[in-house]
């Protein structure tokens, strides 16, 4: 039998594994190739570079609303389902499946077309990875006492990062590709003879994902065991029921409710500035996929120390002030943006071939990093303090409610300011808003919680 030790670190494990969806396919890898294969099928139809651009953050912008209102609508009702049937590790396993069946689809993304597939794919990946994260993070309360729960987030977040860094820096050195020269990082021809013209290297992403997934998920599985309880058959009445009472509870539950609504608005935020940083950097700076993932390992870097770091404040302070710190550092990030272009800072010229934009823009990667992880270390903390253990799946579910439920939003606002203007760097802008009306909300959220009133 695992001991209370093997059981935390199998539980990172969940983290080490699933980083790379994030880390590779949503950021810093698939994510600025589908652009450049969109970019380049509207280019195909006639369009100028700056409106093929466009047109192509748009469509990425649209597959992860679509992807993400799955999410939301699906969420809370699984959580409840599970809660009430008393299992989630055969939900984990299921979803699981769904992740690397998801992930290895993406091979097929070929230069010159293949959107609708590599959105489909794409998007059923993401889903099975947020469900798994749901039913995972579940498990939170079981595995400390109230005063770690912090400090074991914040380790796993940074356990977590640390995987999707070595998972990064093993795709650019072996096997990404510069469309440019064929080459990686270090200037190698794409490993296991993969053919650069065909951008097989890049393309490998997805399935390098799914191995990585089903290889480091070994010591999750043999290690974790979700708490003890009545295994109950499958019902949904009860399941829908149990949900219906913890939805009418939240107009008597102000912290909760008011948490939820923060986490709404700025988790989107969040996943906004994750999902379109590296198409905002190939489109607005022109960098190649090479120079996109050596700045994704430095985001990531950043982020695993500050995610050990906030895990740290988290336990001496608590999550409400690591999560509203972040958010400025975020606002911060995006107003910085937003106002820079190759040419100008903030409507002051730069000299022609300055690397002032590129400079600034790895330094706001680095914040992107670093306040993205420890935000989301503490928000996950926050949540637990809202719920009990026997309740963890459904209130996670609620959790992945809020911040799915418009998780539409920031990509569609993205993708309608960026049609508008025909701007990839205003159709950022949205973000900001989002961010500070989340930071408003949070003035009426508990520092402890509901544990404080003996919950």
């Amino acid at each position: 039998m695992a001991s209370a030790r093997q059981r935390i670190w199998g539980w990172f494990f969940f983290d080490w594994a699933s980083q790379p969806y994030s880390t590779l396919l949503l950021t810093f890898i698939f994510g600025p190739y589908f652009a450049q294969v969109a970019t380049q099928h509207y280019m195909a139809l006639g369009a100028t570079p700056e409106a093929a651009g466009a047109a192509a953050q748009s469509y990425w912008g649209l597959t992860l609303g679509v992807s993400g209102l799955l999410v939301a609508l699906l969420a809370p009702l699984l959580g409840a389902v599970a809660d009430s049937t008393g299992r989630r590790m055969v939900w984990i396993w299921a979803f699981s499946a769904v992740y690397v069946l998801g992930a290895l689809g993406l091979w097929w993304v070929m230069p010159g077309g293949g959107l609708l597939w590599g959105a489909a794919c794409f998007g059923l990946g993401f889903i099975g990875m947020e469900f798994a994260t749901i039913f995972t993070n579940a498990l939170l309360p079981a595995l400390g006492a109230h005063d770690e729960i912090g400090a074991i987030s914040g380790s796993g977040f940074a356990f977590g990062y640390l995987g999707g860094v070595v998972a990064l820096a093993v795709m650019l050195l072996l096997f990404a590709e510069s469309a440019e020269t064929g080459k990686t990082l270090i200037g190698l021809d794409p490993a296991l003879g993969l053919d650069a013209a065909a951008r097989e290297g890049t393309r490998a992403v997805g399935p390098f994902t799914a191995l990585w997934y089903a290889v480091f998920m070994v010591p999750f599985f043999l290690w974790v065991r979700e708490p003890r309880a009545t295994h109950r058959k499958l019902s949904l009445r009860p399941a829908i029921a149990s949900l219906t009472t913890l939805v009418k509870s939240l107009r008597h539950r102000q912290s909760l409710a008011a948490y939820l609504a923060a986490s709404l608005f700025y988790r989107d935020a969040l996943n906004g500035l994750y999902g379109f940083g590296g198409v905002y950097a190939s489109g607005v700076l022109g960098w190649s996929i090479v120079e996109i993932g050596s700045f994704g390992v430095l985001s990531a870097l950043t982020a695993m120390v500050a995610s050990w770091l906030g895990g740290r404040a988290d336990k001496r302070w608590g999550p409400k002030p690591v999560i509203a710190v972040c958010i400025l550092l975020l606002v911060a990030v995006c107003i910085t943006v937003v106002g820079m272009t190759r040419e100008q800072l903030f409507g002051m010229p730069l000299p022609e071939g300055s690397a002032l934009p590129d400079q600034i823009f790895f330094a706001c990667g680095a914040l992107i990093g670093a306040a993205g992880g420890a935000l989301q270390s503490a928000s996950r903390t926050m949540m637990v303090r809202h719920t009990t253990p026997d309740r963890a799946t459904e209130a996670f579910g609620l959790y992945a409610l809020s911040g799915k439920v418009t998780s539409f939003l920031a990509p569609s606002l993205i993708a309608l300011v960026t049609w508008i203007s025909g701007s990839q760097r205003l159709g950022i802008s949205p973000l900001i808003a989002l961010f500070l009306l989340g930071l408003v909300l949070l003035l009426w959220v508990k520092p402890n919680g509901e544990q404080q009133a003996g919950r």
